[in-house]
């Protein structure tokens, strides 16, 4: 993108700005998220030496190696990410999103050294890789249903998967990878192993923060008698069907494909279904994060 494209981006962009209710909404999550993974640093990760990847990991071996306070680094070192995303990602929206989480997550990590004892609260490594992997996590996922970022890793990777065709999940995983492989060089390899947990641990958490817990489960099944199979669905589990054409690869048989969203709890009801009306189906049962409309969460209250 040229200097003059990025002009005319942000003149359009000022120009299309509107502060909705939901806009607030968006914000007061993304406020909300930085503050609980601020809360997270500083219980437990900080004083267990442990290193999350990241800016904010980066942040800490800083802080350890020369004694500058954390949010602060963690500041400094989003700001030319920030002007990369911003540049490359696009859009004053991102921008303002990034900016206020960045400003938020950096002034309450150092915020909190005044209330929060240095030590934590405990002195053991798995509970603060697990509480602490948690609660970050669930700031993080709290952001993401904002729209928006914590800046870091989450703008490298972006702009690394538009530039170069890199997915989101590699970028993430190289470069935390990195910083806990540097933790281990600062700290200790058992701590850097305990590294690897929490971002384990905190990207579940992220996921189900920002997604909610699946309970939905998705059902396509192959039956030589799809007319009373979709009945039996019907009238026992209270559940629509779609009907599918398919054809077999090999065979070139015309067949029938049922498809169903079910609840989880729904699952045994539905294999003894297709088992009692025809033993010979084939049945997949995958999972679904979300579904919207009859029967289910009504789609004009579905979060954006």
């Amino acid at each position: 993108m040229s200097m003059k494209d990025f002009k005319n981006q942000l003149s359009r962009d000022i120009s299309t700005m509107k502060f909705t209710r939901s806009t607030f909404k968006d914000y007061f999550f993304i406020i909300i998220g930085v503050i609980i993974q601020a809360f997270a640093m500083r219980i437990f990760l900080v004083p267990a030496y442990l290193v999350s990847g990241g800016v904010s990991g980066a942040a800490q071996l800083i802080n350890h190696l020369t004694n500058f306070p954390i949010g602060l680094m963690i500041l400094i070192g989003n700001i030319p990410l920030f002007i990369l995303g911003w540049r490359y990602l696009g859009g004053l929206r991102f921008a303002l999103r990034t900016a206020v989480a960045i400003l938020i997550f950096s002034f309450f990590t150092d915020f909190l050294v005044l209330f929060i004892s240095p030590e934590g609260v405990t002195d053991d490594l798995v509970l603060n890789s697990i509480y602490g992997g948690l609660m970050y996590g669930i700031g993080l996922g709290m952001v993401y249903r904002g729209k928006g970022t914590s800046g870091g890793s989450d703008i490298l990777g972006r702009i690394l998967n538009h530039r170069f065709g890199i997915s989101i999940s590699t970028s993430y995983l190289i470069t935390d990878s990195l910083v806990v492989l540097l933790g281990g060089l600062v700290f200790d390899w058992e701590r850097a192993l305990y590294g690897l947990a929490v971002i384990y641990v905190s990207g579940l958490a992220a996921e189900i923060a920002f997604e909610g817990r699946a309970v939905y489960r998705t059902a396509m099944i192959i039956t030589y008698d799809p007319e009373e199979v979709s009945k039996r669905i019907f009238t026992t589990l209270e559940r629509g069907v779609t009907m599918l054409h398919g054809m077999g690869g090999y065979t070139h048989e015309e067949r029938t494909v049922l498809y169903s969203v079910i609840t989880q709890s729904e699952i045994p009801q539905l294999k003894e279904i297709v088992k009692e009306v025809d033993p010979r189906a084939f049945m997949v049962i995958g999972q679904a994060h979300e579904a919207l409309g009859e029967g289910f969460h009504p789609l004009m209250e579905a979060k954006n």
